[in-house]
């Protein structure tokens, strides 16, 4: 017998468990089952579970559950990622703990050091997920820096290498100059920052007096400016364009460049060019042929390629010193306050400097073509499809990409260099050395390449690296191309663009035929969850409180195509009120004999109400199949909701009690089966988004010969289950009930009063209805008598159903009167409301300055607040016909 109590923590870890040990969760490459696969996004292997992974891996979960249970040969590959830079933050910080650091151990005893804690514990993100019901295929579980994947690695550099894909040169990076490393964009955190934008003179060298006003945010850099731009059609500076001004601090003649960069209206039209140390100079240099002149060395402190005076000054000290040397030479203008974006490295919390360094690159340009290609022509599809907008305007306008970071912990660039600085690169040292042998004719000692690789690098190779590539194996056969990528749009451009262009290069075909891209998870206000901001919400400590079904039903039910979701508690306990339902309605149904019934066909029940039932339950397992099939778990889950509370729970158990509890055998033998039919439909078609608790009523209800849920078929239920005559008499009963119950909360009718029921205006058929139905509406709409009504009485509400008018008779319950007034006070205060919200959302301020999180929640409330107003000038109305 079902507990009392809904406990999940009575049986989740143990449901686990036991899927786990079965072997169910695993693929079979010999199967003659048509294939199916997700690949895992590798968590990084320093992670623990947060909202964005939970949110990711439950959409990921309930696809493979309900495909898994469509019959297909099911493979989630799972594994985590060596995440070069936070695995080497995390194990510094404990050598620091101790004492010591990085040097002290050197490159060998640091990397033994890493593994060493990756071996303790980096399985600490794969038992979270676990928690989380992840039914991934464990017993494939990778690493980017296990060796085979580290050998696909190697053979790609190689191979793009030799392809002329992959090269050195020097380029600006973002640099990390307590680190000591390049960082790639997605480790930029552009903070908000309170600064200054400071006005300065560069005279024009032949034209005493005139200067040209340059303003800028980082004043140290202009040491290594080597030219100025102005806006080609800006007619302030066009006989300025050709000449030279002289630089200021330094003495040197820059030219006076004309370039679309320069923005005419932001300060003076005028900009200084540090082709070195700006992005977007960088580019304006490469386009005018100016010098690109590095001012600062690795730990960001000035070179020698600046005035003696500012030699060694960290950058912000340099500042200092710029700024009162042109204050005492006079050539600030003016200062004003701005505020500006400020880059840090997400890990360190440095302030990042463009560099321009030595690294090595990838022609991203070129591999791109083929991927924009393949989304052109539909063979990968985003899913929405505003995305692959985003992606076309990022890959159309790539850049080289930095492959190369100086680090320890991640893939060493398998490259060598001779005696004169020859490079050789090879897939290992024993092959580089003969091609060295072979250039300077006899054997040579080399030195290895010290940096290693972008994370990005190996990562982009999973979705066949991790199936065996460059071997030829069964698994890279069947399980590639991939059907799913389930990510966030925040890595199109980082994994999802690397894994299509590496992927269709070395595969020949693209690696997922569907990317399905999902919201963000933020805080109930709509806010990015920080640490700063202190509202990081832990999954792990919802799943404690609330059980982990209630977590993946809400996340599920929030997850509509487009939108972020914010992430309100309420919602979760709604959730798992919507399981202790379930789990009390299961009860209910085992106290009445109505357990699983594998062999029962409804098509042979005989009761309206169990057609009615059996028909509802064939429309909604369709609705979810096209819905999970569309990817719209949340009109999947909101379908379930609704089916298994309001029709199942509410109205179908509640119509059922009478036969259930009467002496027709027949009929409640029926009944048993039917309701024990339609559970198993609902523990079915709940399974992929609850998978829990929908396998232990699985289990109890069905006994020693139910086996297991997961592995049960999805139900696919003929139409000719739907029984037209069944439907329209039962929705109508439901109808009806609903108007009466309406009309009592709309008139605060006690709850326990039965009130007399006037019926006008019926028609034969719905006079039948009633009749038929009479013990639902005594029970259930609480009604005492019927009795026909040729007018609506003095002290009475009606409510027009089909075929018919129902009348209450009110005016001894409740006063009438009082309760108009009540309505007409209840509805003026949403008035104003709904005249608040108007003023604001037609605010074009609001609406320009207001966070678009903001500006959606103001629209719900409003349409909340307008849909309860409607409702109750509908109850107004009423009694003003009275």
């Amino acid at each position: 017998m079902l507990d009392k109590t809904y406990r999940p923590d009575a049986f989740e870890a143990r449901l686990y468990e036991l899927w786990e040990r079965s072997g169910r969760f695993a693929c079979d490459p010999n199967s003659a089952r048509r294939p199916y696969t997700i690949m895992m996004p590798p968590p990084n292997v320093t992670g623990s579970l947060h909202m964005g992974h939970a949110l990711t891996f439950t959409i990921q979960d309930i696809l493979i559950r309900f495909e898994r249970m469509r019959g297909r040969d099911a493979l989630w590959q799972p594994g985590t990622d060596h995440a070069g830079i936070a695995t080497e933050i995390v194990v510094s910080n404990q050598l620091e703990e101790e004492g010591k650091s990085r040097g002290d151990l050197g490159r060998d005893g640091f990397i033994e050091r890493v593994w060493q804690w990756k071996e303790q514990s980096g399985g600490t993100i794969t038992r979270q997920l676990r928690r989380l019901g992840v039914s991934a295929d464990w017993a494939r579980e990778r690493f980017t820096m296990d060796a085979g994947l580290s050998a696909a690695v190697r053979r790609v550099f190689v191979t793009l290498y030799r392809e002329g894909l992959i090269y050195r040169d020097k380029r600006l990076v973002n640099w990390d100059p307590e680190m000591h490393t390049v960082i790639s964009d997605l480790e930029v955190d552009n903070r908000e920052t309170s600064g200054k934008l400071w006005h300065i003179r560069y005279p024009v060298e032949g034209m005493p007096g005139r200067y040209l006003v340059v303003a800028t945010t980082r004043p140290e850099t202009m040491l290594g400016d080597t030219g100025v731009a102005v806006h080609p059609d800006d007619e302030r500076y066009s006989d300025l364009v050709g000449k030279q001004v002289r630089l200021p601090l330094v003495g040197r003649l820059i030219p006076v460049v004309a370039d679309q960069h320069a923005d005419p209206e932001m300060g003076s039209g005028a900009v200084k060019i540090t082709p070195a140390h700006d992005f977007n100079d960088f580019d304006v240099g490469r386009r005018h042929g100016l010098d690109m002149i590095n001012i600062f060395d690795r730990d960001a402190r000035l070179t020698d390629a600046v005035p003696e005076p500012y030699r060694g000054l960290d950058r912000f000290e340099a500042r200092e010193r710029v700024l009162a040397d042109l204050e005492t030479q006079g050539l600030i203008e003016k200062v004003d306050d701005h505020t500006l974006m400020v880059p840090h490295h997400d890990r360190s919390g440095v302030v990042i400097e463009p560099w321009l360094t030595d690294q090595w690159f990838c022609n991203a340009a070129e591999l791109a073509k083929p991927a924009i290609e393949a989304v052109e022509s539909g063979r990968t599809q985003f899913v929405p499809r505003n995305w692959e907008n985003t992606f076309f305007d990022w890959l159309r306008n790539i850049q080289p990409w930095c492959i190369s970071r100086q680090l320890w912990w991640g893939h060493q660039i398998p490259a060598w260099y001779g005696p004169n600085g020859d490079v050789f690169v090879a897939e290992t040292e024993e092959e580089a050395a003969r091609e060295a042998a072979a250039k300077y004719a006899k054997p040579v000692p080399l030195e290895r390449d010290p940096d290693v690789l972008d994370t990005w690098f190996s990562s982009g190779l999973w979705p066949f690296s991790t199936l065996g590539w460059p071997e030829k194996t069964p698994e890279l056969a069947r399980y590639y191309p991939t059907d799913v990528l389930v990510t966030g749009f925040d890595i199109i451009f980082f994994w999802v663009a690397r894994m299509m262009m590496q992927g269709i290069h070395f595969m020949g075909d693209v690696p997922f035929r569907t990317v399905y891209i999902h919201a963000l998870v933020r805080d109930e206000r709509g806010q990015k969850m920080s640490k700063s901001r202190g509202n990081i919400v832990d999954p792990l400590d919802l799943i404690e409180r609330y059980g982990c079904d209630a977590l993946r039903f809400t996340l599920a039910a929030l997850a509509s195509p487009g939108r972020n979701i914010n992430l309100v508690e309420s919602r979760i306990e709604s959730s798992r009120n919507f399981a202790t339902k379930l789990w009390n309605a299961a009860r209910y149904a085992e106290m009445n004999g109505c357990a699983l019934a594998p062999g029962y066909d409804p098509r042979a029940a005989t009761l309206t109400v169990n057609r009615w039932i059996a028909a509802a339950t064939r429309d909604c397992a369709a609705a979810v199949t096209i819905a999970l099939e569309a990817f719209r778990f949340d009109e999947a889950a909101h379908r379930l909701y609704h089916f298994v509370w309001g029709t199942f729970c509410d109205w179908y158990l509640e119509f059922s009690k009478p036969i259930l509890q009467g002496a027709d055998e027949a009929a409640r033998t029926e009944t048993q089966q039917t309701t024990g039919w339609v559970l198993a439909q609902i523990l079915r078609l709940l399974h992929p988004i609850m998978p829990f608790i929908s396998e232990e009523l699985w289990h109890e209800l069905g006994g020693d010969k139910a086996g297991m849920l997961m592995v049960e078929p999805w139900p696919e239920l003929p139409p000719d289950l739907h029984d037209p005559a069944a439907a329209a008499e039962m929705d109508w009963v439901v109808e009806a009930v609903s108007a009466i119950r309406a009309i009592r909360a709309e008139m605060n009718v006690p709850a326990a009063a039965k009130v007399p029921l006037l019926v006008k205006d019926a028609e034969p058929e719905t006079a039948a209805r009633l009749e038929r139905h009479r013990d639902h509406f005594l029970g259930l709409a609480r009604v005492d008598s019927f009795a026909p009504s040729e007018t609506v009485p003095p002290g009475s509400v009606p409510a027009v159903v089909a075929g018919a008018t129902l009348i209450l008779l009110l005016g001894e319950i409740v006063d009438l009167a009082k309760e108009k007034a009540r309505l007409g006070k209840e509805i003026g205060r949403l008035d104003a409301d709904l005249a608040k919200f108007a003023a604001k959302l037609a605010n074009p301020a609001f609406l320009s300055k207001a966070k678009p999180e903001i500006v959606d929640e103001q629209r719900e409330r409003e349409a909340d607040t307008r849909r309860d107003r409607d409702r109750l000038q509908a109850a107004y109305e009423r009694l003003e016909a009275v």
